[in-house]
């Protein structure tokens, strides 16, 4: 039986409310094809891939980690990934001592590398410890990924790749990261186990590469 009263249109307002985002997802294949060839270079030539965020964005960086490291897709290769929310004293350590926006920075310092990763996650695109540890990535030579919503802030900014969500709603934003870095998962992969698919890529990101 349908729904009377203002339960229905409530539903369909609901999804109405995501529908613009998605297109605006789905427009960004290029950019998100072209993350995902530089993401394989990297891995290709011995890379691993650091990830961060705040708040719910911390969850979603351990989500991301343990995509690569573990695949559920039998047969998937395994591929080095962490998530630097997972040490709970290091990150108060380096607050305490250093500030709360250096508890990212501070690791990548420490642990990464120029033939790295860095992707960062922000739903409001104004996230400083993630924009200070994107910018330490990049004086790192690290290719660098920003998933940011509100249009991409001073986060995407940070960003050889900045893959942005324009809207407001921190809950949309965060259901179209679920679908990105789901996506960038998925094509890294097509590009590792494609190589001709990535020839005119070099690894080195499109969109600060000089600025390495």
């Amino acid at each position: 039986m349908a729904e009377k009263g203002p339960v229905a249109p409530a539903v369909r307002a609901s999804f109405e409310r995501r529908a613009g985002p998605g297109r605006a997802l789905a427009e960004q294949a290029d950019g998100v094809a072209r993350a995902c060839r530089d993401m394989a270079g990297r891995f290709r030539g011995g890379g691993k891939l650091i990830v961060f965020g705040s708040g719910g964005a911390a969850a979603d960086a351990q989500h991301i980690a343990v995509e690569f490291v573990h695949p559920v897709i039998v047969g998937k290769r395994a591929l080095p990934a962490v998530s630097l929310t997972d040490d709970a004293a290091a990150l108060t350590g380096i607050a305490a001592a250093e500030g709360l926006e250096e508890v990212f920075a501070a690791q990548l310092r420490l642990l990464g590398g120029p033939h790295d990763i860095a992707l960062g996650l922000s739903a409001d695109g104004r996230c400083p410890e993630v924009r200070r540890a994107l910018a330490a990535a990049r004086d790192l030579g690290m290719l660098t990924v920003a998933l940011a919503g509100a249009g991409g802030g001073d986060v995407a900014a940070e960003a050889d790749h900045p893959l942005t969500t324009p809207c407001g709603d921190p809950c949309v934003v965060k259901e179209m990261h679920v679908t990105l870095y789901h996506l960038l998962w998925e094509l890294v992969h097509v590009f590792l186990e494609h190589p001709a698919t990535a020839e005119h890529g070099d690894g080195h990101g499109d969109g600060h590469g000089d600025g390495h």
